[in-house]
């Protein structure tokens, strides 16, 4: 039969169960009853939710989840013999989410999630799983929300060497920022903007120390270089540190000032791999500077592609939703393959690159007290840890409390940078934690 020819029977329904009824599984209900009948047309057969689980079954979720199986027991949705497909969303690396996938794929039933700490953490191991069991395992919203970034790498992209892979992978640290650069908040009056809409918890430490853009560009470094995933090997700065004087400076130089998660092979000094989250500079001419507000992008540079740019919601029920619904779509239409694009034991263990020897400019701030002597101690430590100095900005602290210099150097390493900081770091004279951020050439 002609794969454009329609089936001479229809196929049966893909039947899902929802582990987790949150703000995103409200989302998928509503999705996949709004739009039924075009997601059967696409999938080629119908999709059904057949159970549901969740800690409280009481709890007003927004949806009426009265024409579900209810389990209590989330292990009973795996043992059910009416479910093909477990969609996770319980959240957290380890205890009942990791738990639940195990048993899922174990059971060769396909697993869809939006968990990336899980995928981060424990991403190997289920996808071996996954291929033992010949199961589907998808993780579309994971990353970047909405942004259809993994299939893009996975699929779009297949044939490409990729040689680096960046973005805006956190919407809180990117709401935060856009409120300090259109208002000239404080970082902590920003927070509690972002708070007060939705964007944050009210422990923001996940997001604004970069934990969970150091979760997602694990996963895309992965997926680019066909590397094991290594969480271990990202290192992650987050906003905490910044200031609305590092925002104007930003600007003043021409550029913005972005949490951009980046990984890319250091082809010069033995291939390693370099994964870091940390505040940038970014030119104000390059599109990841005119992503604003709460909103993801990613960019993937190809060796014939060339530069893909994805820009969109990176949460929220609804893209969050879209995402899970499109791999259920996919799964619904036997369309699955190795979650990382290859077979685990296809996937280098490449080393970590050593962050310090990556040369370029670099923008760093320190708040002094006003006496005579600080630039010639600053001078001193900059060229005692060889860095040279292109230029050098003396403000008054808006405070009144110190004074605010600002340098930029030209392109040397950054261990350079964090050794001349240690110094300074230490100096009576210094008030506060010194702030540093590369200055991207893109």
């Amino acid at each position: 039969m002609s794969p454009y020819s329609a089936p001479t029977a229809p196929r049966p329904p893909l039947r899902v169960a929802l582990a987790g009824i949150g703000v995103v599984g409200g989302g998928v209900v509503r999705l996949l009853e709004a739009n039924r009948e075009l997601i059967a047309r696409r999938a080629g057969r119908p999709i059904e939710i057949v159970a549901v689980s969740a800690r409280d079954r009481h709890k007003d979720r927004g949806v009426d989840l009265s024409r579900y199986r209810w389990e209590d027991d989330m292990d009973a949705i795996v043992a059910a013999d009416d479910v093909d497909v477990v969609v996770e969303m319980i959240g957290g690396a380890d205890g009942s989410a990791l738990t639940l996938a195990r048993h899922a794929l174990g059971a060769g039933k396909a697993l869809v999630t939006a968990n990336k700490a899980m995928i981060a953490h424990h991403g190997l191991d289920l996808a071996r799983l996954a291929e033992q069991k010949d199961t589907p395992l998808k993780y579309e919203a994971a990353v970047a929300g909405g942004i259809p970034v993994i299939k893009a790498i996975r699929e779009g992209a297949s044939a490409n060497e990729i040689a680096r892979v960046y973005g805006i992978l956190n919407g809180t640290c990117n709401y935060i920022l856009t409120q300090m650069e259109r208002n000239g908040a404080s970082f902590a009056d920003a927070l509690a903007a972002a708070q007060a809409e939705g964007y944050a918890e009210a422990d923001p430490t996940f997001d604004v120390d970069g934990i969970d853009a150091a979760h997602k560009l694990s996963i895309l470094a992965a997926l680019c270089f066909g590397t094991q995933l290594d969480i271990g090997a990202v290192t992650a700065d987050g906003i905490r540190g910044l200031i609305a004087a590092d925002i104007r400076e930003a600007e003043a130089l021409g550029h913005r000032v972005r949490l951009i998660g980046m990984a890319e092979r250091d082809r010069e000094n033995g291939g390693g791999l370099y994964q870091h989250v940390q505040p940038c500079l970014v030119p104000a001419d390059h599109p990841l500077a005119y992503v604003p507000g709460a909103l993801n992008a990613v960019v993937a540079e190809g060796n014939f592609v060339g530069r893909l740019f994805f820009e969109g919601a990176g949460a929220g029920a609804g893209p969050t939703a879209s995402a899970i619904v499109a791999d259920i779509i996919d799964i619904a239409r036997d369309e699955y393959g190795p979650a990382f694009a290859m077979p685990v034991d296809a996937l280098d263990a490449a080393p970590a690159a050593d962050a310090g020897a990556r040369v370029g400019k670099h923008y760093v701030r320190l708040i002094v007290e006003d006496r005579i002597g600080v630039l010639a101690e600053i001078a001193t430590a900059m060229r005692d840890a060889g860095v040279s100095i292109e230029s050098l900005i003396q403000r008054g602290s808006e405070d009144g409390d110190g004074v605010v210099i600002v340098l930029v150097t030209h392109e040397g390493p950054a261990s350079a940078i964090h050794a001349a900081l240690d110094v300074l770091g230490a100096s009576d004279h210094v008030v506060g934690a010194p702030m540093h951020m590369p200055i991207l050439a893109l």
